[in-house]
Order: C-alpha cells, then sequence, then structure tokens
C-alpha cells in the first residue's frame, strides 16, 4: 500500500487504487497529490475518511463500495469537483444535509446495499446528477424536492419500503430509466405519463392493483394481460392461442370477456357501459317514429373520446 502511493507521490498520479488492501484508514499522504482525478478505496474496512482529502481539488471520481462507514463522512461535502461517488456496502443510515449540499456537481450517485430511511430534502442540490441508485435500503419515503432533479435518467430504488413515489416525478423529464420494485407501491404517480424518454419501468413485486395508461385511464394489472392474451388468441398461429389448452382455467376466465362496440378490441371487465339509440323502424320493420336505448361496450376512454359515434355513457370500474 505504502509503495502505491509513494510511487503516485513521485508520479504525480491522476490516478490511486487502493482497493482490497485491508485498510483501517486512508494514509493522509493521499492528500499530498494535487492532481489526482480517481481514487478506488472499496474492498477494505474504512470507517471515516481524513480531512485532509478535502486538499484533493481536481477528485472527480471516489470510490468507497464495500468498507465500513456508518455515516457519510463531512469531508465529501468539500469535494466540490467530485462527479461520480461510490457508496455502496457500508453501513450508512443517513445522509447529512449539509454534505449533500457541497456534492452539487455529481453526476452519479451510487448508495447500494445501506442502511438509508430516507433522502433529505437537500438533494435537490444535485442539479446535475444523472444516475441515482439507493437499491437495497431501508427507504421509507422520497422527498417532493426530487423533482428538482431535471438531469436524471436513471433511479434505483429496487428493494426498499416505500409506500409512495412523489407526485413531482414527473418533473424528471430526462429519465429513461426507473426501477422500484420490491417495494410497497400500491400505485404510481399519475404524471407518470408525462415521462415520455422513459424505456424502462422495472415494478416487480409490489402492491400495484393499477395502472396509469394512455390518456387519463387506469386499468387492473389483470386487465392489461387479459386483453394481451384475448387479443393474441384471435391468430390460430400465435404461441398462446397454442399454449390455452395446457391450462384450462384461462379459457374459462377468458370466456367472459367480450369486444369494444367500435374498435372491436377485446377486453375482460366492462370499462365503459354505454348506450346507443336505434330507430325501431330500421331494426323491427315497425312503422314508429320511436327510438330504443341498446346497451353496448366500449374498452375504453379513447374509443369512447373519438368523433363521429353515438354512443353515451359513463365509465365503471
Amino acid at each position: 500500500m505504502t509503495e502505491s502511493v509513494v510511487r503516485a507521490l513521485y508520479g504525480k498520479a491522476k490516478s490511486l487504487n487502493l482497493s482490497s488492501k485491508k485498510m483501517n484508514v486512508v494514509p493522509e499522504c493521499v492528500s499530498r497529490l494535487p492532481n489526482l482525478s480517481v481514487l478506488l478505496l472499496k474492498n477494505n474496512s474504512i470507517s471515516a475518511l481524513p480531512n485532509e482529502l478535502l486538499y484533493l481539488h481536481h477528485l472527480v471520481e471516489l470510490n468507497l463500495g464495500n468498507n465500513a462507514l456508518k455515516e457519510l463522512p463531512a469531508v465529501l461535502g468539500h469535494l466540490e469537483s467530485l462527479k461520480k461517488l461510490y457508496l455502496f456496502s457500508n453501513q450508512i443510515t443517513a445522509l447529512p444535509p449539509d454534505v449533500i449540499d457541497g456534492l452539487q456537481n455529481l453526476v452519479v450517485l451510487n448508495l447500494n446495499h445501506n442502511h438509508i430511511r430516507r433522502l433529505p430534502p437537500e438533494i435537490k442540490s444535485l442539479t446535475r446528477l444523472r444516475h441515482l441508485s439507493v437499491l437495497d435500503n431501508k427507504l421509507e419515503e422520497v422527498p417532493a424536492e426530487l423533482g428538482h432533479l431535471t438531469s436524471l435518467t436513471e433511479i434505483n430504488f429496487t428493494s426498499n419500503n416505500l409506500p409512495s413515489l412523489p407526485v413531482q416525478l414527473y418533473q424528471c423529464k430526462e429519465l429513461t430509466k426507473l426501477h422500484v420494485a420490491r417495494n410497497k407501491l400500491t400505485s404510481l404517480p399519475e404524471g407518470i405519463k408525462a415521462l415520455t424518454k422513459l424505456q424502462v419501468l422495472d415494478v416487480a413485486g409490489n402492491k400495484l392493483s393499477m395502472f396509469p395508461v394512455e390518456d387519463v385511464e387506469v386499468l387492473m394489472l389483470k386487465e392489461l394481460a387479459a386483453r394481451f392474451v384475448l387479443q393474441q388468441d384471435r391468430d390460430m398461429s400465435s404461441l398462446v392461442h397454442r399454449m390455452l389448452p395446457y391450462y384450462p382455467p384461462l379459457p374459462e376466465l377468458l370466456a367472459n370477456g367480450s369486444c369494444c362496440a367500435l374498435c372491436l378490441n377485446p377486453f375482460l371487465t366492462t370499462w365503459l357501459e354505454c348506450v346507443h339509440f336505434v330507430s325501431v323502424n330500421k331494426e323491427t320493420k315497425i312503422r314508429s317514429s320511436k327510438t330504443i336505448p341498446v346497451r353496448a361496450f366500449l374498452c375504453s376512454y379513447k374509443c369512447f373520446n373519438t368523433e363521429g359515434h353515438s354512443y353515451y355513457g359513463v365509465a365503471r370500474k
């Protein structure tokens, strides 16, 4: 370890790798490397950082993963050039606001496998943050201030205790990946539909019963799956159609399905119950000027809001 630091000192190194060195402390002489931009300290037993590290004015990446930190070292708040900070697999329970407030140039923050229950509102200071990962912690809430992080492209809150996500999430317009699997979510914020760049949405292992889709519609997950299977079953050559006989309960369940009076797409349960008025004279060839209401079902608000039809109705879940 000492040899690595000495070589770095004489060579005016910009990168220093002290990973897996069985260290309990960081050598203070590391602070004498003013040109250092990358410092790797993962896989050690470090429980604190020397204050002298604040002299590393050009440090861009710091990896402290798999150590023994119980709190965020205060010195981190003085590393203003830091862009990538890895703190995974420690014993961190909280994020001091004053430390977070000093990390305004962070682009990547990895806090996986710790014991964090809350993110402080001061996280709004990290306006350049693009990747935020707090996987496998004890998060119970996410502050509304998350919406200030408009540069975020990826969020990972997998394996926490989150009952909900902040409504302000819709402000993170650049978001392409949102991982919230294995939490306690019962719904998603309606504004999530505004995240037009979202490519990955992982919600597995939650308690979701409803899911926002399309315009203002909310369909049960069971209904979404049933519509897909019913659509596929229409194609005699599809794998779904061929496999259904091997799952007897499914055909029995899907037999209760119907199809939309407008688009003819299938659905399992009534979404919109409507009526349209039919001339008695036209339908029965009986001379009469009367009209009678005829019941019909539409599969979605999208169909209901199309122009040119004569259906009237109210939404039913």
